[in-house]
């Protein structure tokens, strides 16, 4: 799953591409102010010019500067005790001038120096222009981020000596106590983004380069009236959107022909077919789908999804006509942990059931039949009552020596792996680092004695139980490491998962005459490649990614896309499953792009040419998990991404509905009601 966590970590820092993207964003959500003919945008500088730029170009007004200077403290000039503005109005923080015991004369001489370079600077970047007249103008004051405040609070102070109409605040990122604290002061506040916890204002860029005097000056001598930048993007959007209409194909419901799906696939033997939600039935509907499409026509035999290793197992039992369950349903009862919907819902029951019917009329030749598996590794305590089970049939002796080492978890929280993780991160805990890897080695030394016969069913049963050692094994890891980063976490789960696809294709291609092929089920965010998205740049890795690397040339990865409609998620870790409303896709995101198309649903390959120059531009992708948080819909569900690295092929499916739960509440019956406002990102 996507969000895995219920730590703040889970959400992407880095917003924004850049300062000129801050300010288009900016622009779209201060469209209403685009008509008034009073407005004057004002860009903080040096780093709140460049965003300026885009929101004046956007809204067809005229551009200047207003200059502030921090007033730093005296050998620690990055803490701010204050700040100048043009005009000569000062704020200070009083309580850390008390505090720190800021004499009068290391003040006056702090604001004396940066007194002197707010005027170079004003006669520098304005080549001795004399500012603008802002009596009875609507300013609106921009800056690239806010962290105090008090920059901005020193503007506002002396704008207010000049009379504006009106004075509104604009800025990418910032603290939600100071943009509360700065409602109360002006008339108007946007602030895009309010992360949380705020660590500082570059953290929420991709690029936060510093800007310089020369850019600063250019800015201020490029036209923002008249360009008809807002006319420009809907130009630029209609262009690519014709490239992707001349290049993209039919794919009713989101699924593509027969023809296309064996066209796309070719000789591969790993497919990864992805989602943009955790939560969506047309996602799920073609998936399963095309699935059935390559186990009948390419002879694919196996689904390995972004699921836990013994609850898909015990579906790939049933499929098999093995274990004790009598009914799909029944062998969908082992997904009871959160979120039990991805895996309990109508359509994943109705392919299970398909694929034991397959099966089945396979008959005897179980090199035909096609299983069910899992990749993930949230299973920890299933997993080690997996492993003891096992042992305790072929091993009795080695049964006790596991269940010895597992006892070193008892100490943690019931069945909570993050429990156990934030006692043994933080020292709370025993760490059962040791132990885990010890049973994971005694187990395969042990791998000739436990095989109970000769034949496929005894090899299958050892299969089952080293990948739940090693689940245990990572996931213990797992849950230590995910209190000290989403980077080192992330990866741990995801090298899992390869590594887990590895080891069941090399088990498969022992039991068949021919090579294994394989389907796997996850979220786009792990199926794309992350090289070629922004979350790669931090270091993050992905299924996908290693897929790539591992198997050059015999993959291929396929993601989903949705401008609007409902989705089920929760709208908190471990919440139950509402039926929620999914906004319409932010502006210059891929997601609109396709919806300009025009077209409900259709597939585009990602090959040479037009529409792969098209799509290989970083463009802003929609990503919900299990959680979806439309209040913070740009921070906690947007990253950029060249689609066209990222994926072999996208399927676009413009509306698209909620995932039927096979269980569900009254908040998932009665759904949401749908958001009409165009605000909080």
């Amino acid at each position: 799953m996507s969000n895995s966590t219920k730590t703040s970590a889970d959400r992407p820092e880095h917003v924004f591409q850049d300062r000129r993207e801050a300010g288009r964003v900016l622009g779209e959500l201060l469209e209403a102010y685009r008509t008034d003919p009073r407005v004057v945008v004002l860009g903080l500088a040096r780093g709140g010019v460049p965003v300026a730029w885009e929101v004046a170009a956007a809204l067809d007004a005229p551009l200047d500067t207003f200059v502030v200077r921090k007033l730093g403290v005296p050998g620690r000039e990055e803490f701010a005790m204050g700040a100048l503005a043009g005009g000569g109005a000062i704020v200070l923080n009083d309580d850390l001038l008390r505090d720190l015991a800021i004499t009068p004369r290391q003040l006056r001489e702090v604001v004396d120096r940066e007194g002197r370079e707010l005027i170079r600077r004003e006669a520098e970047y304005r080549d001795n222009r004399p500012p603008p007249d802002v009596a009875g103008k609507v300013v609106i004051l921009v800056d690239d981020g806010l962290a105090t405040g008090a920059s901005m609070f020193a503007a506002i102070a002396a704008l207010r000596q000049q009379e504006p109409a009106q004075i509104v605040v604009a800025v990418p990122a910032a603290p939600e106590s100071t943009c509360r604290e700065l409602g109360a002061m002006v008339d108007d506040v946007v602030c895009a983004t309010m992360p949380f916890p705020f660590r500082a204002v570059g953290a929420s860029f991709w690029n936060f380069r510093q800007v310089t005097d020369d850019e600063v000056r250019d800015l201020l001598t490029t036209p923002t009236i008249g360009r008809g930048r807002h006319e420009a993007r809907i130009l630029e959007f209609a262009s690519a959107a014709g490239v992707v209409r001349l290049a993209c194909r039919g794919a009713p419901g989101g699924i593509p022909s027969r023809a296309d799906v064996l066209d796309i696939v070719g000789d591969a033997r790993v497919v990864l077919i992805g989602e943009s939600s955790h939560g969506t039935q047309e996602f799920y509907a073609a998936r399963a789908e095309m699935t059935r499409i390559l186990i009948e026509e390419k002879g694919f035999t196996a689904v390995a999804a972004e699921a836990d290793w013994p609850d898909a197992y015990r579906v790939n039992r049933y499929v098999r006509g093995q274990g004790p369950d009598t009914s799909a349903e029944e062998a969908l009862r082992g997904f009871e942990r959160f979120p039990a919907w991805m895996w309990r819902n109508t359509t994943v029951l109705d392919f299970v059931a398909w694929l034991r019917q397959h099966n089945d009329s396979c008959g005897p030749d179980r090199a035909r039949q096609a299983g069910f598996y899992g990749l993930d590794l949230y299973s920890l305590h299933r997993s080690i009552r997996e492993v003891i089970d096992y042992l305790d049939r072929v091993d009795p002796e080695a049964a006790r020596r596991a269940r010895t080492r597992y006892c070193c978890f008892d100490h943690a929280a019931g069945e909570d792996g993050q429990a156990y993780g934030y006692a043994a991160a933080f020292g709370a805990g025993e760490s059962c680092e040791r132990q885990v890897v010890e049973q994971l080695i005694d187990l395969q030394r042990h791998t000739i004695d436990h095989l109970l016969d000769d034949g496929t069913d005894a090899e299958d049963h050892l299969f089952y139980a080293e990948r739940n050692a090693w689940s245990v094994r990572n996931a213990e890891e797992y849950y230590r490491t995910m209190f000290r980063g989403r980077v080192a976490s992330w990866n741990l789960r995801d090298r899992h998962m390869a590594d887990t696809l590895d080891a069941l294709i090399a088990h498969l291609d022992r039991r068949a005459d021919t090579p294994a092929r394989v389907v796997v089920w996850a979220h786009n965010s792990h199926v794309g490649d992350a090289r070629a998205t922004e979350v790669g740049a931090h270091g993050e890795l992905t299924v996908g990614q290693l897929v790539r690397e591992r198997y050059p040339q015999i993959c291929r990865l396929i993601g989903f896309t949705t401008y609007s409609g409902s989705v089920t998620a929760a709208g908190e870790w471990n919440g139950p499953a509402e039926r929620k409303t999914v906004r319409a896709a932010l502006p210059s995101s891929v997601e609109e792009l396709f919806h300009e198309v025009g077209k409900e649903s259709f597939l585009v390959r990602m090959q040479d040419g037009p529409v792969a120059d098209t799509l290989r531009t970083a463009r802003l992708g929609r990503a919900i998990g299990v959680i979806y948080r439309p209040d913070t819909e740009r921070q906690s569900h947007y990253v950029h991404a060249r689609l066209a690295d990222q994926f072999d092929a996208v399927i676009h499916i413009d509306t698209t509905h909620a995932l039927e739960p096979l269980e569900y509440s009254s908040l998932w019956v009665d759904g949401e009601r749908p958001e009409t406002y165009p605000f909080a990102l």
